[in-house]
């Protein structure tokens, strides 16, 4: 019989036994959450409670007890509910927010031209569409063209009247770039293929040297900027002046404007302060500090009352446009800030690895740090980009009717006098619409664009 030595025994591991099935379930669940004990318990209801007694407050004035229909504030308290009651104040009067509607969203602009607003609004949307399109390239070029030249466009758009040459050539470019976009679309889908491989393959250029085929690109654009400038040259449009311009529409003007100038102006100003070079860092950190340091409504009052007394007389520049050149000042200190914030997140050693590659100062931030430092900075750009949104309601303490001075004036109506808290509650959720999706689209970038900090 053979000897059986410790090193010829084959110890095989227990089975293991498959894990216990999940018996929490919902009551499980709700014990250890909600009545985990008599604290919880008591906390649990009481918060219930409250939560019951207030949507149930705010069904019944907004909603069971609510007047939809009526010609005066009057007749909303007067009207007589089912139990034989008054409305009284016990009930919203919708009725006056539905009336001036028109107003909350347009502002004074004539009914008969607000579909220029409408189309201006259109034409932003179908100019970021691409952005969502997955077989479209160079979305960072249309960005950039949207960003650059829309603003003219939908100014010309706004105003009408006799265009300046300066307002009507820079609209003829934007429409030809929302053209050249729209046919780059086109293209991506039916052919696979870029707007400019196409314009390359058509001319014969495909063979010739790659250097070359840009002015294939420019006799395109050429020909596209022609085109545009002979429509624009033929539009007809009354003049709106921008006294007339109110409610939501101003407030997204303002703003929009603002937004779009707030992160490539804080990205060089952010770059300035960091820079080697004296007068750049000086200057770049004394802008920043002068208008971080100042409240919104101070720069605001001191762009419409003071800088016209250092402008030159002839030059009278526009009240709205004074605003927005503040506005985007104060956007821009900030978000340096912000920008600067990121670029200190970045480890020196993305810095060093960029420079043995070879890389000089520009390349070296636009396609290694400033990337990483972006996605970084995703919460706080949009932070700061609602809080942008909500301050351009100063605006209406110099007068201008945005939609918070438009729902005031509503109360001052005589046939609405004293309609208050349902304008403000309608202001109040346009606000929250708005920041709220914000907030969800900057969350949907963090977790598909910012790698494994937003999946986490």
């Amino acid at each position: 019989m053979a000897d059986t030595t410790q090193s010829d025994v084959v110890f095989r591991p227990k089975p293991s036994l498959p894990p216990p099935p999940n018996t929490v379930g919902v009551v499980g669940w709700l014990r250890k959450n909600l009545f985990g004990g008599p604290v919880d318990t008591i906390l649990t209801i009481v918060g219930a409670w409250l939560i019951f007694t207030l949507f149930y407050s705010l069904y019944e004035y907004g909603i069971a007890n609510a007047v939809w229909t009526a010609n005066s504030y009057r007749e909303c308290l007067d009207t007589v509910l089912p139990n034989g009651e008054k409305v009284g104040h016990n009930g919203a009067c919708w009725a006056g927010v539905g009336v001036w509607m028109n107003q909350y969203i347009y502002g004074r602009y004539p009914d008969e031209e607000q579909w220029r607003i409408q189309l201006a609004l259109a034409l932003l949307v179908l100019w970021l569409l691409p952005f969502w399109l997955p077989k479209v390239e160079a979305k960072i070029q249309t960005g950039l063209s949207c960003v650059l030249t829309f603003p003219f466009l939908a100014a010309h758009l706004f105003l009408g009247g006799e265009a300046s040459i300066f307002l009507m050539i820079t609209s003829s470019i934007a429409l030809a770039l929302f053209i050249a976009v729209w046919l780059n679309v086109i293209t991506s889908y039916a052919m696979n293929k870029s707007i400019g491989k196409v314009l390359v393959g058509v001319s014969g250029m495909a063979d010739k040297d790659d250097r070359l085929h840009k002015y294939v690109l420019m006799a395109g654009f050429a020909l596209l900027l022609v085109m545009s400038l002979i429509y624009v040259s033929s539009w007809d449009l009354p003049e709106v002046t921008t006294q007339a311009w109110g409610g939501l529409f101003l407030t997204l003007t303002i703003s929009g404007i603002a937004i779009a100038s707030a992160l490539p102006s804080g990205v060089v100003l952010a770059l300035g302060r960091r820079s080697k070079m004296p007068v750049i860092r000086v200057f770049c950190t004394v802008w920043i500090e002068m208008f971080r340091s100042v409240p919104l409504i101070t720069i605001l009052f001191m762009a419409v009352t003071m800088m016209p007394l250092f402008l030159p007389v002839a030059l009278n520049p526009d009240k709205l446009v004074m605003v927005i050149v503040a506005v985007c000042i104060f956007a821009s200190a900030y978000m340096a800030e912000i920008v600067r914030g990121g670029l200190q997140a970045i480890s020196k050693g993305q810095y060093e690895a960029a420079q043995a590659l070879g890389l000089n100062y520009w390349k070296m931030m636009t396609f290694i740090v400033m990337p990483q430092a972006l996605k970084l900075m995703i919460p706080n750009i949009v932070g700061n980009f609602i809080g942008l949104l909500k301050d351009t309601t100063l605006v209406s303490i110099i007068g201008l009717y945005d939609i918070l001075l438009m729902v005031k004036a509503s109360g001052q109506d005589p046939n609405w006098l004293g309609l208050h808290s349902e304008p403000l509650l309608f202001a109040a959720g346009v606000f929250f619409i708005i920041c709220f999706a914000m907030s969800k689209y900057s969350q949907h970038l963090e977790r598909t664009i910012a790698g494994g900090y937003g999946r986490r």
